[in-house]
């Protein structure tokens, strides 16, 4: 991806903003998964709100998914996003080619239409047109049948933009974590741990805490890799040869840890903290969705453009059955307009 001009992306984005004219860009996901259904009901939801929507999707699973949520809201459908027209419509579909749909099942067409999909945002981004993209769930096994070599949007979105200072998170009203390390077998978690690894997620997530959350003093909880936090070196050395020297360089910073992790959650430490670090995947997530349930929301920090997706995956089970929940889509999209309105803020306090 070329380089996107921060100077000219933040004029246009104080001046969209300004004028409520900041499109909300939504992909469709995998289109056999309830990408598309979910999308669907969010958009619904913010009717009446002024909200601006740009929806991509192939043309005939918009026109079945709209059949199935009864999605009768006024629209403008293009098929080039040059086409994008907010004047009298708050909802524009950008309209990919017929896509072959075989609901309830990862398939090549769907990988590769849920790429596309990126691929369209993409160049609505490059034109500085927007900055907020809002993702629908894919399959990793979509991506790999179509052989898109990234297992996750985070991935992507990091080579977009040739990046590699970026955070997976969650985020919610409950708590906010993130992770040091992504999609990874448990077994290669502790050597890709490392001082230079840990500085530079903290520094990620501590420029994404002020700047896409509004907090310049803030807590920090920084859990532990091992059982017990590694009991002083008897279950593991990370703790004292990584995270607590890590802790000490960062002093002037209300960072505390390495917890227990077990015992910080039991515990509810979660609440006394703005922001947590956890090591790998499941140690935050398996607690993150206990908690949130149906609200939690994915943000990938450190991006130049602000991209956050539900908290959850294709539910090719349900799929295309009007069963799925919105809700968590719901958040995703108010936390992207939260997040827009933290970085504007910012901007404007310098």
């Amino acid at each position: 991806m070329s380089n996107l001009n921060s100077a000219i992306i933040q004029e246009q984005a104080i001046l969209y903003y300004k004028n409520n004219l900041n499109p909300i860009i939504i992909t469709c996901g995998d289109i056999n998964g309830i990408g598309p259904e979910i999308s669907l009901k969010s958009i619904k939801h913010f009717d009446k709100t002024n909200k601006h929507f740009v929806f991509i999707i192939p043309k005939n699973v918009f026109e079945k998914a709209a059949t199935l949520v009864n999605f009768t809201n006024d629209f403008e459908a293009v098929k080039d996003f040059s086409g994008l027209n907010f004047g009298n419509k708050n909802i524009n579909f950008l309209l990919l080619p017929k896509a072959s749909l075989k609901t309830g099942r990862p398939t090549i067409n769907s990988g590769q239409v849920s790429f596309d999909a990126l691929e369209a945002a993409r160049k609505i981004i490059e034109a500085k047109f927007s900055d907020m993209l809002v993702t629908a769930p894919i399959s990793k096994e979509s991506f790999e049948l179509a052989k898109i070599d990234f297992p996750g949007h985070t991935e992507l979105l990091g080579s977009w933009f040739k990046s590699d200072k970026f955070l997976m998170s969650f985020i919610s009203k409950s708590f906010k974590a993130a992770l040091v390390t992504i999609h990874e077998p448990i077994s290669k978690v502790p050597n890709l741990l490392s001082k230079k690894s840990m500085e530079k997620k903290l520094d990620v997530l501590i420029n994404s805490i002020k700047y896409d959350f509004g907090k310049s003093n803030f807590s920090l909880a920084i859990l532990g890799l091992n059982p017990h936090a590694g009991e002083n070196g008897r279950i593991g050395n990370e703790e004292i040869e990584i995270l607590l020297p890590t802790i000490k360089k960062y002093s002037y910073y209300n960072i505390q840890g390495p917890f227990v992790p077990d015992a910080f959650f039991a515990n509810q430490l979660y609440r006394k903290f703005d922001f947590i670090l956890g090591m790998y995947h499941d140690q935050i997530l398996i607690p993150f969705k206990l908690i949130n349930f149906i609200k939690g929301v994915n943000f990938t920090a450190g991006l130049p453009i602000i991209r956050t997706s539900p908290d959850h995956g294709t539910a090719f089970d349900i799929a295309w059955q009007n069963r799925a929940d919105e809700t968590s889509m719901i958040e995703a999209i108010k936390w992207a307009i939260k997040i827009k309105r933290h970085r504007l803020n910012f901007l404007n306090d310098k």
